[in-house]
């Protein structure tokens, strides 16, 4: 009796794949911390170039390590990771929108 292996491993990443994903995050992770410690940008230019690198780190962390791509295979991954992060964003900018709403109405009074 033959049995079929669907899903054997396929979607599993190599060794050289695992290597360069934690190669990249060890620098992405160097780069953030050598630019707080070298004082060399003002602080929003600090804040927003540790943003940028985490989310290139995220980028990095869902390719390399949760093997998320463009396969049929991971259609339903990315379509649920699509949707929570677009569910993240409206409830952060409603909430900011929300309470900004509320603070100039208060101060008005």
């Amino acid at each position: 009796m033959e049995h079929s292996h669907t899903n054997s491993g396929e979607s599993h990443g190599s060794y050289s794949s695992y290597l360069i994903g934690f190669v990249l995050a060890v620098i992405l992770t160097v780069a953030a911390f050598g630019i707080v410690m070298s004082h060399s940008l003002s602080p929003s230019g600090t804040i927003l170039s540790i943003a940028a690198l985490a989310a290139i780190q995220v980028v990095v962390h869902l390719i390399f390590f949760l093997h998320m791509n463009s396969s049929s295979e991971q259609r339903w991954n990315v379509m649920a990771f699509a949707f929570t992060i677009m569910f993240v964003a409206i409830m952060i900018l409603g909430t900011l929108f929300i309470m900004n709403n509320t603070a100039i109405n208060m101060m008005s009074r």
